[in-house]
């Protein structure tokens, strides 16, 4: 028997949802919840184990907002998690394995998604299709065409998406683009991304049957029907194709994203080459050089953007000795080479100096508070162009890194 596609598992839930009644996947417009300059917010977080953490403490230290509901496929995370939200709100959360349940509760207003990877669009869409506003954590989507799909409903269904590149609401990074744009230090040559963390073996995990707690086919979804094994759960998805994207998808896509900003009307690249590979220090105590992972945790990706060539570089190795013995050091950093000289740091490096200048002052045009924030503002004023990072240039940012990585497997 096959696996079950991205988009077949999207016709076959059309049956699995009926019994969820105000929303169905093919349905007509859905005008959501009008809300009040003084009526409370009420979000569900879904994904709540690790970055799931720290959206429930955002918005439940918010004025105007409940954290309301909390969705996981790993029911053994309610209770933990339902007595943060009860701590700090005085109100305990409800609390669903099946996201489904959860967008057909008319007092839903917004979803907030720190999921898997490849369940990021789906719940997007659906939870437009609900009514329901939307910040989805980066990568918007798993590839190019998900991508696209959850810009179409953002417009059908007149949502507000926050994509979760928040260095968009970075007020030096945004000093630092605005300085690059400004002119006063010539044409942008190349603009550098580093996303080099520690991205070491995770080593091999047997096939097993999935632990009680967790209903696994919920929590593969879209992906493709596969075994379980403790790789999966509940960080090292990042580096099966099936559920992540890799480094580039994870952290790199805030650099790759900031990198983008600074080229002036960076869309997509015309032209993609990337190379690397994965590699783990034969001294972990594995098969040398092997792990379970896929993903390489070593890539070099060049952009042609024209007059601009974007550069990103990932480094995996680093933070303890390696082969050689040597310690190199993580770097997770954005860089902009212009005609003049060099931005880094919030600072400008005449060409040929290393003695830093302060930026330029430029006026900036930012929407309000940090993300988490500015989101929950927007969904008041029902004004988009006030996000940090609308869905369309969260899509375009994701986008680059499912390019990068098209690119290195061919």
């Amino acid at each position: 028997m096959s696996s079950p596609t991205r988009r077949t598992f999207l016709k076959r839930t059309v049956a699995a949802g009926a019994a969820f009644s105000t929303f169905t996947i093919s349905g007509t417009k859905s005008s959501g919840t009008v809300l009040g300059a003084n009526d409370t917010i009420r979000v569900g977080v879904a994904g709540i184990r690790g970055r799931g953490g720290s959206h429930i403490d955002s918005f439940a230290k918010m004025k105007g907002v409940q954290v309301s509901h909390l969705i996981d496929p790993d029911r053994s995370l309610f209770e933990s998690r339902a007595k943060q939200v009860q701590a700090m709100t005085g109100t305990a959360p409800k609390c669903f394995q099946d996201i489904r349940a959860a967008l057909d509760d008319k007092n839903l207003d917004a979803i907030s998604i720190a999921t898997c990877n490849h369940w990021h669009s789906l719940i997007t869409i659906w939870a437009c299709q609900a009514g329901k506003d939307v910040y989805v954590e980066k990568p918007c989507s798993h590839n190019v065409f998900e991508g696209r799909q959850c810009i179409a409903a953002a417009a059908k269904y007149n949502r507000i998406v926050q994509h979760g590149t928040q260095n968009r609401g970075n007020i030096s990074w945004a000093r630092q683009v605005a300085a690059v744009a400004s002119g006063q230090y010539g044409k942008l040559l190349v603009s550098k991304a580093y996303a080099s963390k520690p991205r070491w073996s995770i080593g091999f995990q047997s096939i097993e049957d999935p632990p009680e707690h967790i209903d696994f086919n919920l929590w593969l979804g879209p992906a493709p029907e596969q075994p379980f094994h403790r790789n999966l759960v509940h960080y090292n998805w990042h580096w099966f194709w099936d559920t992540g994207n890799g480094e580039v998808g994870n952290q790199g896509v805030h650099q790759m994203d900031v990198a983008r900003w600074a080229i002036p009307g960076a869309t997509l690249p015309q032209r993609v080459t990337s190379m690397g590979g994965r590699w783990v220090n034969s001294t972990e105590g594995h098969t040398p050089f092997t792990d379970q992972g896929q993903t390489p945790n070593c890539q070099l990706t060049v952009m042609d953007f024209g007059d601009t060539l974007l550069v990103y570089e990932i480094i995996g190795l680093v933070n303890k000795p390696g082969v050689d013995g040597k310690n190199y050091p993580s770097k997770v950093a954005n860089e902009f080479y212009l005609e003049a000289g060099v931005i880094k740091d919030g600072k400008f490096y005449p060409k040929g100096s290393d003695q830093a200048e302060d930026l330029v002052e430029t006026e900036l045009n930012m929407g309000p508070g940090d993300i988490f924030a500015n989101f929950i503002h927007c969904v008041r004023d029902r004004k988009r162009d006030a996000l940090h990072a609308n869905i369309v240039e969260g899509h375009l940012s994701s986008a680059c890194c499912h390019l990068s990585n098209i690119s290195y497997r061919l």
